[in-house]
């Protein structure tokens, strides 16, 4: 499952980035997913970050 971050939603709280810091990181002031780490949308910690998103900006998908 792939997992992504909606640009035009994020704000750059950072909190995926507390969360699971082995995927997410920040670039210019926003979330983004760390390269390589694009599929790991099947993990559960990745999974509870989508769902607290403060932005809904999280994706998941496949």
């Amino acid at each position: 499952m792939k997992v992504s971050i909606d640009q035009d939603l994020c704000y750059g709280s950072g909190d995926c980035v507390y969360r699971v810091p082995s995927v997410f990181t920040v670039v210019d002031g926003f979330g983004a997913v760390l390269p390589g780490r694009e599929d790991t949308g099947a993990d559960a910690l990745v999974r509870e970050a989508a769902e607290k998103c403060p932005s809904q900006a999280i994706r998941i998908e496949g």
